[in-house]
Formats: structure tokens, sequence, C-alpha cells
């Protein structure tokens, strides 16, 4: 079962029907139990980084997400649920879930021309192999919605990153977790591919 989990972060539903173009069945849950049951998740989201820890909390999804990656399942986050996956987020001054070390800060652009939060289509630099990132070209572009961005302790789980006023970390790995700052659900057929490879990725 490939569960896409609900922590009340939207986008849901385009989530689960872009699985579903890919031809994989998706559940939405925020059931624990559901969660710890799946073969595979997806950890979507959009909003902001203390209420959607809240939501965990509240839930005790925190602890069943985990004890998931902790079992080596496969996981990808998208967005708001890569971020929340570091250690600590500048937005909400946030402790956030550690499945990853690094924190989370917002954009500190000098160019006036550049808006913030950064919105739209933007290409992503490969900076290591991957079976999620195979069939993707770094003139392939993706779309992003977003305030704030990762920052990896380990440049061995930084995967791709992204120019926009500077460089920033748009996609990172470790094990069996895999995210990326963009939205493939909303990227078009290069993201509809990279949501089918997750289907295949077997999270080594």
């Amino acid at each position: 079962m490939l569960l896409i989990i609900d922590y009340k972060a939207g986008n849901l539903r385009s989530v689960q029907r872009a699985c579903q173009k890919v031809g994989m069945d998706a559940v939405i849950s925020s059931n624990p139990d559901t969660v710890r049951a799946a073969e595979r998740i997806i950890f979507p989201g959009v909003g902001a980084a203390g209420s959607a820890m809240q939501s965990l909390r509240e839930s005790g999804m925190n602890e069943a997400i985990l004890e998931f990656v902790r079992e080596g399942k496969p996981v990808f986050g998208i967005c708001l649920g890569l971020q929340i996956s570091m250690d600590y987020s500048e937005e909400n001054n946030q402790e956030t879930l550690g499945l990853l070390a690094g924190n989370v800060q917002r954009f500190d652009l000098t160019n006036a021309a550049l808006k913030i939060p950064h919105m739209g289509w933007n290409s992503i630099v490969i900076q290591q192999n991957h079976h999620m990132l195979e069939g993707v070209k770094s003139s392939d572009e993706f779309y992003f919605v977003h305030s704030y961005y990762s920052n990896p302790t380990n440049v061995k789980n930084i995967f791709g990153i992204t120019h926009y006023g500077n460089d920033f970390v748009s996609v990172v790995a470790k094990e069996n977790y895999f995210a990326t700052q963009f939205h493939p659900e909303k990227s078009g057929k290069v993201g509809l591919r990279m949501l089918s490879r997750f289907a295949t990725w077997d999270g080594d």
C-alpha cells in the first residue's frame, strides 16, 4: 500500500491524482497505524512548520513516521515534507523530525527583483546519482513555491541544487529517504516520471 500522509498541510488530492496518472493507487490517511502498515509513504505538504509539527505530534504521526523510516521502507518527502524532516526550522523556531541532520532557513535575498516566496519553474543541478533521479536532466524544470529552504549538515545528503539569488538545496536523500523542495505533482511529465520511479524504488 502506498500512503500519502495527511497532517493538515494541503495539496493531498493533487498528489493522489498525480500518483493515479502513473498507475499508483494511493491512500490518504492521518492514522498512525495505517502508516505502520504501509509499504511506502509520500510525505507532502504546503504550509508552516509550526502547525505541521503540532498536527503530527497531536495525532502521533511523528512517531509512526520515525518508526517507518527506521524500518527501511521507502519515503518520498515533498516541499514542507522535506523541511520538517530536518532537525530545526527557523520558521516558528521549530524543532522538527530529525530524519536528516541540518536546519531550515528563510531566503535572504539581496536582489530586489527576486521575490519571496520563490514561486514558479526552475531547474535543478544534479549533484549525485540516485534511482529517483534517473532520466532527469539538469535542464529539466520543476515547480517551486516556498520561502524557506533546507541546509543538510552532511554534503553526502545533497543530491540536487537550484539557483534563486543564491544556490540552495532542492533534492536530498539518505538511505530509504528521498525528498524534493519542488512539487513533482505540479511539474508536468518530468515530475510524473519521478513519481513513477518511486513505485520501483526499494529504498536502497
